[in-house]
């Protein structure tokens, strides 16, 4: 989708702080952090929400890349993910995306 921001950062046309990538995901410092440690891992295809990922290995294939990016980020002490769905879910940017959240001890409920 040409206008999505987070298409952009997978084409390199805007910046973004890149932690780990694959040829599927790609994974990314959220610059509106809300934990110590706040990356994005988002898969390459363009998805509008995880509604809308039909295909289960490709949902899992993002689970375990989120998996490595935590422990690459040393989130032993525990971390979070977070995957909002739609506008009510608290979703802004609608290219599937999922939050690892860690580094400090996480409350709930989230908010």
């Amino acid at each position: 989708m040409d206008d999505c921001i987070f298409c952009k950062i997978i084409k390199r046309e805007i910046p973004a702080t890149i932690v780990k990538e694959n040829d599927n995901f790609i994974a990314f410092k959220d610059i509106s952090g809300q934990a110590p440690t706040h990356i994005l891992c988002i898969p390459k295809t363009h998805y509008a929400g995880i509604a809308f990922m039909e295909d289960h290995t490709e949902l899992g294939g993002l689970m375990d890349f989120g998996n490595k990016v935590a422990k690459e980020q040393n989130l032993t002490s525990g971390y979070r993910f977070v995957i909002n769905q739609g506008e009510d879910g608290g979703q802004t940017v609608f290219h599937t995306h999922l939050h690892v959240l860690g580094g400090r001890k996480l409350q709930w409920p989230p908010g």
